[in-house]
């Protein structure tokens, strides 16, 4: 069994909402990033650090010593062109080693690193959101790992200074390094990581090295297992977002730990990537958003073997950025059983990107899957009550101190009158009188509406029925109803769902089945309407983690939530 912490929370009541804290302190976070590298390039310079597939599809790793090398030379190089900490290293890359180095080379050098969602370069006609962010940044150099594939994007941000990872890498050690690296102090700048933009325009968030490794000393109080042994993990999770660039990324990093690039992706024909390489390298930890793990458990299901070779060491599953649904972890479970790993422990967190990113933890047994867990050791979190709903807010050195603008300044963050952060995401006590049994996640304040009855609609917990109900026809569901009699859905089918002819039989027999577990008028789905056209990335209405912005689809499907509504309803609405 895993050494985890016990949860323990300590209750403080104030005028403005009560306050959770944990008991235990943390351990001293390291001064900055760099300085887990220059660890463990001593004490493990022959260990993997890094490894992605080659050309011939085996795996190329980098050693933690190797590592450290390359980027003291890309450091170097960059201050020897005249790298500055107000114009930051913005990187256009999928996750790979190259875009690693770049960005690990920059805050070597004290220079903040931006690396930039791929989807606003490889997925966007329009590059709107790329712009943005480039106008934003003013970056003083631009990296692409690969400059052919973002050419256009390249292009569409103007004439920036490009640099090549590999050539930067070969830079003699610049006497301004010893400088610039001993200058480095927990308020330093590390990265500018942008927003998702999933409730608006992508703001560039400052995270400075403080906040980094102090979310990591946290984590480590949480989960004391990584000290026995680094642990190995296979990841596609970008490193643009805070999850897999900074939970992730800096789990491996903190702990001296290897990372395996995984070119795969939640979604049919890319899925079977990421299950084969978790097969070839057998990670001690698994990490996915909850559609990844739809996708994958029905392909562990019918592969014995494939199932057996991901578990055969496997000590955790971690899902994160929405709740995994109950069916799906039941299944994973049996998987993971018939593997000969019953005790694998299933487990969630919460936090954003101004939180970098780590606020609670379930690091303990929960059966709920949407438990967020408890704060971990060295920040607050206040239940602040706004309408029906308790907000949750942050308070602590993970906090960012605010957003970069142009010019390398920074505009403070907006926190509440006793100098907590409010995310806009509700929650509340599982249990009223054991705080420690964790926090239950109540959705996007902004997403919830009322009934034209008066009642409040808490969207996800709605949304999160209905798509176990609707499981393996619905990629995604969005609910309708602002100031209606009843609620109304939007569905987004499977690839596979649009292939059946008897999917509206299946999917009114699901429906019908979910109101029959939902009693309440706040969410029973009375009509349902399948959507066609895919949610829209440029459009805003689901961001390149999965994300879907429920409002932004509302406004945007306008005449679909119409025709869902219409008295009498046409014949392709499905009535409960």
């Amino acid at each position: 069994m895993l050494a985890l912490l016990p949860p323990e929370v300590r209750v403080r009541h104030t005028a403005t909402g009560v306050v959770l804290s944990s008991p235990v302190t943390p351990g001293e976070p390291a001064r900055c990033i760099g300085d887990w590298l220059e660890r463990w390039a001593r004490e493990r310079p022959a260990a993997t650090f890094l490894a992605e597939r080659g050309r011939d599809g085996a795996w190329d790793r980098l050693s933690y010593g190797d590592a450290l090398a390359a980027v003291e030379g890309i450091a170097s190089g960059l201050l020897d062109r005249g790298a500055t900490p107000d114009r930051p290293v913005m990187i256009l890359s999928d996750n790979s080693v190259a875009s690693a180095l770049v960005a690990l080379g920059a805050m070597h050098a004290g220079i903040p690193a931006s690396p930039v969602s791929s989807a606003y370069s490889l997925q966007s006609a329009r590059f709107e959101r790329l712009r943005a962010v480039a106008d934003q940044l003013e970056p003083g150099f631009v990296f692409a790992d690969d400059p052919v594939k973002y050419g256009a994007a390249l292009a569409a941000i103007g004439d920036l200074e490009r640099i090549d990872a590999a050539a930067l890498a070969r830079t003699p050690r610049s006497p301004a390094l010893d400088r610039a690296f001993e200058a480095i102090t927990p308020a330093t700048i590390a990265k500018v990581l942008f927003t998702s933009g999933s409730t608006g325009a992508p703001k560039g968030v400052v995270n400075t090295h403080r906040m980094l490794t102090s979310n990591q000393e946290s984590l480590a109080a949480c989960w004391p297992f990584v000290a026995a042994a680094p642990p190995v993990i296979v990841d596609w999770l970008p490193w643009s977002h805070t999850f897999g660039g900074n939970h992730n990324f800096n789990l491996i990093l903190r702990n001296g730990g290897s990372l395996y690039i995984d070119r795969g992706r939640p979604t049919p024909g890319l899925i079977e990537t990421t299950i084969a390489n978790l097969a070839d390298v057998a990670p001690t930890m698994w990490f996915n958003v909850p559609r990844g793990f739809d996708q994958a458990v029905a392909l562990l299901e019918a592969d014995a073997r494939i199932a057996a070779a991901i578990f055969a060491r496997l000590d955790l599953v971690f899902y994160a950025a929405a709740a995994l649904g109950p069916v799906t972890r039941a299944r994973l479970e049996q998987v993971a059983a018939r593997a000969g790993r019953p005790e694998v422990f299933f487990t969630s967190a919460w936090g954003s990107t101004e939180t970098s990113p780590l606020a609670t933890s379930a690091h303990f047994a929960t059966q709920t899957t949407g438990n967020l867990g408890v704060p971990i050791p060295g920040i607050e979190l206040k239940l602040a009550p706004v309408q029906d709903r308790l907000e949750l807010r942050v308070r602590g050195a993970n906090v960012t101190p605010g957003t970069w603008q142009p010019g390398g300044t920074i505009a403070p963050i907006a926190l509440d009158d006793d100098g907590f952060l409010p995310t806009g995401d509700a929650g509340r006590l599982v249990d009223d009188a054991r705080p420690a049994a964790g926090i239950l996640f109540g959705g996007r304040l902004g997403e919830n509406f009322k009934l034209s009855s008066g009642t409040w609609v808490s969207v996800a917990q709605v949304r999160l029925g209905l798509l176990d109900a609707c499981a393996p026809l619905v990629l995604d569901a969005v609910i309708a109803g602002h100031d209606r009699e009843q609620l109304g859905a939007l569905l987004f089918l499977t690839p596979a769902a649009r292939q059946l002819p008897e999917v509206g039989e299946r999917l009114a027999a699901a429906l019908a089945a979910y109101n029959a577990a939902h009693p309440a008028s706040s969410e029973q789905v009375a009509r349902a309407l399948v959507i066609a056209e895919p949610l829209s990335l440029d459009d805003g209405e689901t961001t390149d983690k999965g994300y879907t912005n429920q409002r932004r689809v509302l406004e945007r499907r306008a005449a679909a939530v119409t025709a869902l509504f219409a008295d009498p309803p046409g014949p392709d609405v499905l009535r409960a």
